[in-house]
C-alpha cells in the first residue's frame, strides 16, 4: 500500500518564495508510483489548502488564484491524520522554528526533519551560539544586541560593538534565513543601518566580525547513525552570500565538491556530524562554516534544519554529489521521519 505523504509549502515567513520553489522540486522528483501526494499550500496571512492542480503553478505562485484545485480543507488532512507522513517544505518562522513540528507531535503525525527543541534551537542564531559555545565550538567572536536597549543606549552599544569587533562586522536577525535582513558594515554608518534593517526581522540581533573565510557547507543526512556528503562551497557573486547573490545572481557559484584536501575534507565532515548530534538534530540538516583564509581553521557558522530543495540548492546537489539521487534523498527522508517517530 503507498504511503500517503503531506507536502507543506508557502508559509507565513520572508521565506515564502523560496518554500514554493523548494517544494515544486520535490513534488516533481517524489516518486508517484510509491506515494500519494496532498500537496498543502498555506498562504503569508496563515490559510491552509490542499492543492490538486498544476505543480507548475506552486512556484509562480499562480496556485492561490486556483479557486477550482485550492480546496479548503488543508488543515483537516492533518488533524483527521489522513496522511502517514508529513514533509515539511517550509523555510524559517513558522514552519521551522518547532511551530509546526510541535503541531506533528501533537497529532501523532511523523514528520521530515528535526524536532520541536532542535528546530526552535536551530533556528535562533544566538541560542544556537550559546549551546556550541559550552562545548568549545570554534566560533566567529560575537555580540548580542536587544531592541529596547539599544534605542535606549545606541551610543553605548555601537562603541561596545566597535571596541570588541572592530570593522568588518556581519548583521543578522537572531530568526532568519536565507540570508533576509542580514548586512556587512565597514564603518559606523552602515553597522547603525544594517542594525535598522535587522531589527525590521526580528527584536534580536547577532554582529559577528567577518572573518577573511571561504563559506564551505556540509549536508547531514540520518538519526543516530548521522552521515555528512560530500562537502561544497560558495562562490558568492558579491561581497558576502546575500539573498539576491543566493537566488538571484547566475553569477553565485556553488563548488561540488569543495577545494578541500582529504584532511580538511575529513575534520569538517566530522565536526559536521558533531553539531548535528550536539544540537540534537535528526532527518536532515545543513551545516554551514567559515573556513579562515589563512590559517585555515572551521568556524561553525550556522545550521539549517529545512535546507533549501530548489534545483540550485546545495543540500540535494552535495548528496547528488555523493550518489544519492534527488528521489533516493526524498524516500530516505521519508522513512527516517517514520523510524524516528516508532
Amino acid at each position: 500500500m503507498k504511503k500517503k505523504i503531506a507536502i507543506l509549502f508557502g508559509g507565513q515567513s520572508t521565506e515564502h518564495e523560496v518554500s514554493i520553489v523548494s517544494a515544486t522540486s520535490v513534488l516533481n522528483n517524489i516518486d508517484k508510483n510509491k506515494y500519494d501526494i496532498y500537496p498543502i499550500g498555506i498562504t503569508r496571512d496563515g490559510q491552509w489548502f490542499c492543492y490538486k492542480g498544476d505543480i507548475n503553478n506552486i512556484k509562480t505562485g499562480d496556485w492561490e488564484k486556483d479557486e477550482k484545485n485550492k480546496l479548503a480543507n488543508g488543515q483537516n488532512i492533518l488533524f483527521n491524520r489522513e496522511v502517514d507522513v508529513v514533509f515539511p517544505v517550509l523555510h524559517g518562522m513558522y514552519g521551522e522554528d518547532g511551530t509546526v513540528q510541535g503541531l506533528c507531535k501533537l497529532l501523532k503525525l511523523p514528520f521530515v526533519g528535526p524536532g520541536v527543541l532542535s528546530s526552535a534551537l536551530c533556528m535562533d542564531k544566538i541560542y544556537t551560539k550559546y549551546v556550541l559555545e559550552k562545548f568549545k565550538i570554534k566560533q566567529a567572536r560575537y555580540v548580542v544586541v536587544n531592541k529596547n536597549s539599544y534605542y535606549d543606549n545606541k551610543e553605548a552599544i555601537i562603541e561596545e560593538i566597535e571596541e570588541s569587533l572592530g570593522y568588518d562586522v556581519f548583521v543578522k536577525p537572531a530568526n532568519s534565513g536565507s540570508s533576509v535582513g542580514i548586512t556587512k558594515a565597514h564603518y559606523r554608518e552602515e553597522l547603525e543601518n544594517g542594525l535598522e534593517e535587522a531589527f525590521k526581522y526580528d527584536k534580536r540581533i547577532l554582529v559577528e566580525e567577518a572573518i577573511n573565510a571561504r563559506e564551505v557547507e556540509v549536508a547531514v543526512l540520518g538519526n543516530e547513525d548521522a552521515k555528512a556528503a560530500v562537502p561544497g562551497e560558495i562562490i558568492p557573486a558579491k561581497e558576502f552570500y546575500d539573498y539576491e547573490a543566493k537566488y538571484n545572481n547566475e553569477n553565485s557559484k556553488l563548488l561540488i565538491p569543495a577545494n578541500l584536501n582529504k584532511k580538511e575534507e575529513e575534520e569538517i565532515k566530522d565536526l559536521a556530524i558533531k553539531i548535528y548530534k550536539l544540537l540534537d538534530c535528526e532527518g536532515l540538516s545543513r551545516v554551514d562554516f567559515l573556513m579562515d583564509k589563512e590559517t585555515g581553521e572551521f568556524y561553525f557558522n550556522e545550521v539549517n534544519t529545512i535546507p533549501g530543495f530548489t534545483q540550485i540548492s546545495m543540500y540535494p546537489k552535495l548528496w547528488d554529489a555523493s550518489g544519492k539521487s534527488y528521489s533516493e534523498l526524498i524516500d530516505e527522508l521519508i522513512s527516517l521521519a517514520i523510524i524516528k517517530d516508532v
